[in-house]
């Protein structure tokens, strides 16, 4: 019993740190709900613009927010590379074997697109994601091309030899890759609306993880690499999404010649500007 439990300490630690991103995201989301904008918000950004503003930490930027959790568990896995760790790839086989010798499952498979089904189903329903269907069909769409570019390229580059000797392609894993991106777009869409989303989207991810292990498919490096991957694919496009198709500008302008004289045409959507008006986390979000 006491053998098994190193390999159980790097599964905790394996739920724990993906699972960290939600919740530290649903303390954000509550504290939105919670809150009602308060009247003097205008006034107090509108002072802000005047006095001298703060850099803020590096730490709180997006950027180090969206790489800070993948960063951990690729620098694990590539810390774990066979015999390399204070646990290594080599030591989880040897206890996988050990207590799971004839593990066969291909749950695996199904189980990558799992985030998608519900993120699908949840919006059958009419639950309302973070993003319409056109934007999130375009992050995943970019999600999907970063993590195939970086997943299939890494393969050729480290040429690893899986543990069950059926190729040289171990490195990174893609069905974790795929998995933790699935989840982590779930996560982003719904956190909103509950933390359970998000811990249950992980949740599954992990197990696709545990079950490339148990199948004598993946090295433990191989895949907390490609789980760190998924991640920051998802995030990187989440940043990289500026622009959101399909909305009409409250403000536009376009030249114009009119009577032989140049000049711009400023034309103001009211039902846009009103709407967001309505909404009481619009200038919450607007200072974010």
């Amino acid at each position: 019993m006491k053998r098994i439990l190193p390999l159980h300490f790097v599964f905790s630690i394996f739920l724990g740190l993906v699972s960290f991103e939600s919740q530290a995201q649903v303390i954000d989301s509550l504290k939105i709900s919670q809150e009602t904008v308060a009247a003097d918000t205008l006034k107090k950004y509108q002072d802000s613009l005047t006095a001298p503003t703060a850099k803020a930490p590096f730490f709180k930027s997006k950027a180090f927010k969206a790489t800070i959790i993948p960063a951990i568990l690729i620098g694990y896995g590539l810390s774990t590379v066979k015999d390399n760790g204070f646990y290594s790839s080599y030591d989880a086989k040897r206890d996988i074997q050990k207590h799971f010798p004839n593990f066969k499952t291909t749950i695996d498979n199904p189980l990558l697109i799992a985030p998608y089904v519900e993120l699908a189903l949840a919006n059958l329903i009419n639950i309302k994601s973070n993003n319409d269907f056109l934007n999130t069909s375009l992050v995943i769409l970019k999600a999907e091309a970063i993590f195939a570019v970086t997943v299939y390229g890494l393969k050729q580059v480290t040429d690893q030899e899986r543990p069950n000797g059926e190729n040289r392609e171990s490195m990174p894993s893609g069905h974790a890759a795929q998995a933790f991106l699935a989840a982590s777009i779930l996560n982003t869409e719904l956190k909103h609306k509950s933390p359970w989303y998000g811990v249950g989207a992980y949740t599954i991810a992990t197990s696709v993880g545990v079950f490339r292990m148990l199948n004598n498919k993946h090295w433990q490096s191989d895949v907390f690499v490609g789980a760190g991957i998924g991640m920051l694919s998802s995030h990187l496009a989440y940043l990289s999404h500026r622009n959101r198709w399909g909305r009409k500008p409250s403000i536009a302008m376009s030249p114009t010649y009119i009577y032989g004289v140049p000049g711009f045409a400023i034309s103001l959507n009211l039902d846009d500007y009103k709407n967001r008006r309505k909404d009481p986390n619009h200038f919450k979000n607007f200072l974010n």
